[in-house]
């Protein structure tokens, strides 16, 4: 399990061998991102980042846009704010409705979502916080169907996550959506090993 917390140009391989590796490294992947997705309700869901998924997030961007060289900062910078530091969990959440009419109508009437989010356990509740530098709600009050969620804790807090058979509630209290999830234990004790 991969403690890194920063992607640098030195981890990004030439495409070239990032091409040949690709299938294997999906492949490999979805497995740690089985257990790092959680479904809260009909329709969002939490992927919880790490090091490995951000890692193969950029190569993705860079894969499928060809932006070379000068691409490979942006992608840093996008994606290095959301793997995990050691004291927060971070999901990538996703409202992944397929009728388009019914995704703008939850949509529009999703606005704040992001600032609704939390996980509950052993008597805590840990509030959302969204990702800062991207304003994930517009002007009309109309959701974005991803959203990027930091869970920060205390050295107290990720201590009783990291229990065995902690009950974990992941909820979205919003007034458009309420929903929550209990965490599998296989889940959290894959979520554990983000907290220091």
């Amino acid at each position: 399990m991969s403690h890194r917390r920063t992607i640098t140009r030195d981890d990004i391989l030439p495409m070239e061998t990032f091409g040949r590796i690709r299938a294997d490294k999906r492949k490999e992947l979805g497995e740690t991102k089985r257990k790092r997705r959680v479904a809260v309700g009909p329709d969002a869901t939490f992927l919880f980042e790490n090091y490995d998924t951000m890692w193969m997030q950029i190569h993705e961007m860079l894969f499928i846009e060809k932006g070379g060289d000068e691409q490979i900062d942006d992608e840093l910078a996008a994606y290095n704010p959301l793997i995990p530091r050691g004291d927060e969990l971070v999901a990538t959440v996703m409202f992944e409705i397929d009728d388009p009419n019914r995704r703008a109508a939850v949509l529009g009437r999703l606005g704040g979502v992001e600032e609704t989010m939390s996980l509950e356990f052993a008597g805590e509740v840990i509030a959302g916080r969204a990702e800062e530098d991207v304003d994930r709600t517009n002007a009309a009050g109309k959701a974005s169907s991803v959203q990027f969620v930091h869970f920060t804790m205390t050295a107290e807090q990720a201590a009783q996550f990291k229990q065995p058979d902690t009950r974990v509630i992941v909820a979205i209290n919003h007034k458009g959506y309420g929903h929550l999830a209990v965490l599998t234990e296989e889940t959290r004790a894959e979520l554990a090993g983000d907290l220091d």
